[in-house]
């Protein structure tokens, strides 16, 4: 009885043991936690309406020295005019 009880645990071992090496594998396939990665793009807030959208996708505008970036046309005209009235 008792080779048996060892037996079973050296069975559970054996598998938890390819289990967790296994799991290894399928996340170095997948990039999990490797460095180096490349980010496609960044997403940022528009500074009219405040949503968020990928950079690469906004309108350029450029006041006073700064570059700002819209999620569209409407908001950068509406911005504009905004900023033309204080002035």
């Amino acid at each position: 009885m008792f080779r048996l009880l060892i037996f079973a645990g050296i069975v559970y071992f054996c598998y938890r043991l390819l289990k967790s090496w296994k799991l290894k594998n399928i996340q170095g396939k997948a990039g999990f936690g490797k460095t180096g990665n490349v980010v496609d793009d960044v997403m940022i807030k528009d500074p009219f309406c405040e949503a968020y959208f990928p950079r690469k996708n906004g309108v350029h505008l450029l006041v006073d020295g700064k570059d700002l970036y819209f999620c569209s046309t409407e908001c950068r005209d509406k911005f504009v005019a905004l900023h033309q009235k204080k002035n």
